[in-house]
């Protein structure tokens, strides 16, 4: 008989990091072009894929600062250095200014600059910056006035999507989901450095996402914008399977991820919405997302019915996260009924038990898709920061003011 796991076990969290980052490591680290192979096959072979993405560099470098501040294993601390110096040496637009979205080994793809890549940038130097690489310190401040001059729009308090590489293309498509990850960077940016518009910034983001915009949508989270931020009900209309950053549809894994930074948020900024926004989101997300039948939440919803009801691997990993905090922060013991229920779900079919890490999509039946676990921008980066942010939760300690 299989022993219980107690997923509130703080070790057993820190372990399931760590088996997750040795199904990537050492395999990921190029040692040609530098940077982190990005694509793998369940087995964890390498798919024929030479993609090196700022999204899927940053990740892994948020991944291995992580397994450094947990543990003060020194191949952490390498794999992380290896994707700074890649991320600065080769991703950085050194004539205009921020990164590139796209590399080939070290040639430019794609030099287009999109807030959702910058976000991660800045994650990234957070975290190498708590991880001890004091380099990181003014990346994190250069990355937030690069963004402040070319991207950051004061009238409407959000972030444009993006732009061509020079800056002076700016696209029509406004989108929730870059604005949602700035939040969650600026959040880590202000509890490494304790600098106060940091904690504005993400302050107002998550107010204009999850109060004004979301009054617009009976206060889901609808993915798509016009350019006055108005919804966008017709973009990529049905199709969820094109680009994943700009889906169509209320993503429940959206609402429920942002009822997590909402808890995250509201440590620093105590204001009266947070909470009961954070709980009605997280509520909503889970009683219009939740699969009845086969367990395991959504992905895409519209007119309240499912039109995708795929098994997405990062939606049960933020649904893991947010019923945690939550749990912490209200006392309410359901939360952790649901937190051990949908990761007793993601344990049974998500985790891989042979070969390490989660698989990516399942069916609804929760069948595999592909035989590809990581495509160029995964990572593993959601289990591991919610596995990451249970353990903070859980031993309710601030992060350390990093400042001299």
């Amino acid at each position: 008989m299989q022993k219980k796991i107690d997923f509130q076990n703080q070790d057993w969290l820190k372990s399931h990091i760590f088996d997750i980052l040795k199904f990537y490591y050492p395999i990921c680290i190029d040692k040609e072009n530098g940077g982190y192979y990005s694509c793998y096959y369940d087995d964890g072979d390498l798919c024929p894929d030479p993609q090196k993405t700022l999204v899927g560099t940053c990740r892994f470098i948020y991944n291995f600062s992580v397994g450094y501040i947990l543990s003060g294993e020194s191949w952490c601390r390498d794999a992380a250095l290896h994707g700074l110096d890649f991320l600065q040496n080769h991703l950085l637009d050194r004539k205009n200014g921020g990164y590139y979205w796209i590399l080939e080994g070290t040639k430019i793809k794609d030099s287009r600059k999109y807030t959702y890549g910058h976000a991660f940038a800045l994650l990234a130097a957070t975290k190498a910056l708590e991880a001890g690489f004091d380099f990181a310190r003014p990346m994190i401040n250069t990355i937030y006035l690069t963004l402040e001059d070319h991207l950051f729009q004061s009238e409407y308090g959000l972030y444009n999507d993006g732009l061509t590489e020079d800056w002076k293309k700016l696209s029509t498509y406004r989108g929730q989901n870059g604005n949602m990850h700035m939040c969650e960077a600026l959040i880590s940016a202000y509890e490494i450095t304790k600098e106060e518009k940091y904690l504005s910034r993400a302050l107002l983001l998550a107010k204009n996402v999850t109060m004004h915009l979301a009054s617009q949508t009976d206060d889901m989270i609808w993915e798509n914008y016009h350019s006055d931020w108005t919804v966008d009900w017709n973009y990529n209309k049905f199709n969820t399977k094109n680009d994943e950053i700009r889906s169509f549809g209320f993503i429940a894994g959206h609402s429920i991820e942002w009822s997590k930074l909402l808890v995250m948020l509201e440590r620093y900024a105590p204001e009266s919405w947070i909470l009961p926004k954070a709980e009605q989101l997280y509520r909503l997300g889970m009683s219009k997302g939740w699969d009845n039948t086969f367990g395991g939440l959504y992905y895409s919803l519209y007119q309240n019915q499912p039109i995708d009801t795929d098994k997405y691997y990062w939606v049960q990993a933020e649904a893991i996260g947010a019923s945690a905090l939550l749990a912490v922060r209200t006392g309410n013991d359901q939360y952790w009924a649901n937190y051990n229920v949908i990761f007793n779900y993601a344990w049974n079919y998500f985790v891989d038990h042979e070969f390490g890490g989660w698989f990516a999509t399942l069916s609804r039946d929760n069948k595999k898709l592909s035989n590809i676990k990581s495509s160029v921008l995964k990572a593993d980066y959601h289990p591991i920061e919610n596995c990451f942010e249970t353990i903070r939760a859980l031993r309710q300690t601030p992060i350390k003011n990093a400042l001299p």
